[in-house]
């Protein structure tokens, strides 16, 4: 049986693309696959970026990842 009343906690990451911002999410939510288990759901709290030349130069999103914490 699942357990509905889960309880999250949350870490913060920012990740960075020279591509999209999607890919810079994605390459967020990878590493937190990588650092927690149970990763649920992601928060996106800031969006920037680097100028170079005038011409965007990188994508920066900073997330909050919420994993499910074990019993």
């Amino acid at each position: 049986m699942t357990n509905k009343n889960n309880t999250y906690q949350k870490i913060e990451l920012t990740g960075t693309s020279e591509v999209s911002i999607e890919e810079a999410i994605q390459n967020a939510v990878a590493k937190a696959a990588k650092l927690v288990k149970n990763s649920r759901w992601f928060e996106v709290v800031e969006t920037r970026g680097s100028i170079d030349a005038g011409k965007v130069r990188q994508w920066q999103v900073t997330l909050k990842v919420g994993y499910t914490l074990e019993d």
